[in-house]
């Protein structure tokens, strides 16, 4: 990053008072016959162009050099929970797949557990080129710092390119204590990934509140590191297995724990909206709870779950492991039908990949009608009665 550097040898009252004048952002202080600048600076070079000739510098920081043709292959954390792996790690796998026919290089698997066999056999069915497999009872619950322990490991002996983790609780926690153990970057919460030939990972997500789409990367550090939503790629096909298996030494990782599991109490299952087949999804056009019973036809006649838009969590008509978006879930269903639903960014990242979309607003330019297969436009409350009857007209015909 460049700064602005003051020659104070060449400094006087007269050219301190000329330069606080000059500024801006009252960025100059003059104290005990020195001129300093502070964190009001912006950098915007006003002292350098039109202050006195010699005072004020631009100074450019020295970019790290990395020797990009060190660093190969792309990796995939595999999350697990009782030795059992979490879906969003084949996703990315496949994902890690479509990344390396740009880069020709190869897709890695990470697997850490007490007992990983299952795993590592799961991961090389879904394709990877070599599994590195950490095995110990010190692994069989997550511990982060443990675990950090043991990817530090993993890179200094690989030195692999990138690094995706699941962007569930677990690799939350996970992938900063990672990405600050080996001062690299982080982007969290990516929607898409893109990579260039020469091995920089684009890591794309909205930013400024949904309004743009950010492209992040860091040419300058090793790893590149991610997370990525659960439902955001495709869950790739398995193949006959043809990668290689490496079981990792564990004895120099440090295995030293700073804090000690005595329980584990596992919250009662509840049904996910992120595996639902059929959702309808309502937003605030419904100007009451009650007006939601217009809805029940279709959830009992097509078998659906009900999700929402942030404002009804904030009604307080839903809990919020029914909103569908960046800040809530990411969905995939078979079919989604949009009642009533303003179309903002971050509920359309949440659910754009199902299979079938159908919305319903007022709003003949909402900008869900842009990735649905079939729109309607009127007012829920006309449109809600001839769905129901529609839809009771073809269940008699299939009865």
């Amino acid at each position: 990053m460049a700064y602005i550097k003051v020659n104070n040898d060449k400094v006087t009252p007269d050219i301190a008072k000329k330069l606080i004048d000059l500024c801006p952002f009252n960025a100059f202080e003059y104290t005990d016959m020195y001129l300093s600048i502070n964190a009001s600076c912006k950098i915007c070079k006003m002292c350098v162009k039109k202050g006195p000739d010699g005072v004020c510098e631009l100074v450019e920081s020295v970019k790290p050099c990395v020797d990009k043709t060190k660093y190969k292959g792309i990796a995939v954390y595999v999350e697990q929970r009782n030795n059992v792996a979490h879906p969003v790690s084949w996703e990315l796998i496949g994902k890690a797949k479509e990344l390396s026919k740009v880069t020709q290089e190869p897709v890695y698997a990470i697997v850490i557990g007490s007992d990983v066999k299952h795993m590592v056999e799961e991961a090389l069915a879904y394709g990877v080129d070599r599994v590195f497999a950490y095995e110990h009872e010190a692994y069989r619950d997550f511990d982060v710092q443990v675990y950090t322990n043991v990817v530090e490991q993993f890179f200094k002996t690989h030195q692999n390119n990138v690094i995706l983790f699941g962007s569930t609780p677990q690799g939350r926690s996970f992938a900063p204590r990672i990405a600050a153990r080996l001062k690299t970057g982080l982007t969290a919460d990516c929607t898409m990934l893109d990579i260039k030939p020469d091995g920089d990972l684009l890591q794309i997500r909205p930013a400024f509140g949904g309004n743009i789409m950010a492209k992040i990367n860091t040419p300058n550090h090793r790893p590149q590191l991610a997370t990525i939503r659960y439902k955001m790629f495709n869950l790739p096909e398995k193949v006959s297995p043809f990668g290689q298996v490496s079981y990792e030494e564990t004895h120099a990782i440090n295995h030293a724990r700073k804090t000690k599991l005595i329980q584990t109490t596992d919250k009662p299952k509840v049904k996910d909206i992120s595996e639902a087949e059929v959702i309808i999804a309502v937003g605030r056009a419904f100007r009451k709870e009650k007006d939601l019973e217009l809805i029940q036809p279709l959830v009992q006649k097509l078998n659906a779950e009900v999700a929402c838009t942030r404002p009804l969590i904030e009604n307080g008509w839903f809990d919020a492991k029914h909103q569908i978006g960046l800040s809530g879930r990411t969905v995939k269903p078979k079919l989604i039908i949009n009642l009533g639903i303003s179309g903002a960014v971050q509920y359309i990242e949440g659910m754009k990949e199902a299979e079938l979309i159908i919305s319903v607003n007022q709003d003949e330019h909402n900008k869900l009608f842009d990735i649905s297969h079939y729109s309607i436009v009127g007012n829920i409350y006309d449109v809600l009665p001839e769905l129901n009857k529609l839809i009771d007209q073809i269940w008699k015909v299939n009865a």
